[in-house]
């Protein structure tokens, strides 16, 4: 009979990618794991993983088992989750939720909060993680939700083997300084900001390819992109302190940015969609713990659109 935890590190592998980066998830040595490996490739009678250059790939056999060895955990799971609440009387276990920043602020804690009192027997587990860790992490069981987010025309992968549920939908809003000129108007015409120094994420992320597909699409200009930081609190600040200018979603002013100008471009309305993954085999904690994110984030942002 094979080992459930050696099925669980070679589905960790295939999802990394890589020996080394399966054990640096795990905190295990990189040859503890290719041992173990190898005591499966030995129950199993076939090769599973083949070597492609520092990448490995499963082999047929290895996709099979893979397959298989996913069907398994989530059942174990599930009937872990099941005896938790059988021996509480209520619905109980570990939750683990990965969000990102301003979701875990104003939907994420909330919802936590919440669960305590309609919960008790739930242990809510959550951490600050961008969409592009999360999802694997989700795959592999290292969580169990997961709060994302997709600006418009920037659509996220689709993941036919999790179960996707959107939560609401935010404005993008122009964010400038009080004494900004353009900040007189109810709307204001990107394309006169042009000279306007911006504070945006860092390269790479999803709000700062935003921010410039919005600069170039409306302003007809390429931004200058002169601070970068992944906490939009910090580009809040710098709009507030620098007189920097910012793209910035809802959830991130909902409440309140005194000392700033919060508007809508004039040109057309941007937004972003945040969104819930589960694995689609949800424990009754789980399913609890989706439902509460949803209660929460129809709170979060009162105008929403539909």
């Amino acid at each position: 009979m094979m080992d459930l935890h050696r099925l669980r590190l070679l589905r960790e592998v295939h999802g990394r990618g890589t020996v080394h980066g399966a054990a640096r998830a795990l905190g295990y040595s990189p040859s503890a794991i290719s041992q173990q490996l190898a005591v499966l490739e030995r129950e199993a009678g076939t090769p599973l993983l083949e070597r492609i250059g520092r990448n490995v790939r499963l082999t047929a056999a290895g996709e099979v088992l893979v397959r298989h060895a996913t069907t398994l955990l989530d059942g174990v799971e599930a009937a872990e989750a099941e005896l938790a609440a059988v021996a509480a009387g209520r619905v109980a276990g570990v939750v683990r939720i990965g969000a990102f920043q301003s979701a875990f602020i104003r939907v994420v804690a909330p919802a936590i909060r919440s669960l305590a009192a309609a919960h008790p027997d739930i242990r809510v587990e959550a951490a600050e993680l961008e969409v592009e860790q999360a999802a694997p992490a989700l795959r592999l069981q290292q969580l169990d939700v997961m709060v994302g987010d997709e600006y418009d025309g920037q659509p996220r992968a689709v993941h036919t083997d999790l179960r996707r549920e959107r939560l609401l939908r935010e404005h993008i809003r122009v964010v400038l300084p009080e004494d900004h000129p353009a900040a007189a108007a109810e709307r204001v015409p990107v394309a006169n900001l042009a000279d306007l120094a911006w504070a945006a994420c860092q390269p790479g992320t999803g709000h700062r390819e935003m921010h410039v597909r919005v600069c170039r699409e409306l302003g007809g200009f390429e931004p200058d992109l002169r601070y970068s930081s992944d906490d939009f609190l910090i580009l809040l600040e710098l709009v507030r302190t620098t007189g920097a200018g910012a793209l910035l979603p809802d959830l991130v002013l909902g409440q309140g940015a005194p000392g700033v100008a919060v508007r809508l471009p004039a040109e057309g309305d941007v937004g972003r969609v945040v969104f819930l993954l589960t694995r689609r085999t949800r424990t009754p904690a789980v399913a609890a713990v989706a439902d509460a994110l949803k209660t929460a984030a129809n709170r979060a942002v009162p105008d929403l659109w539909e």
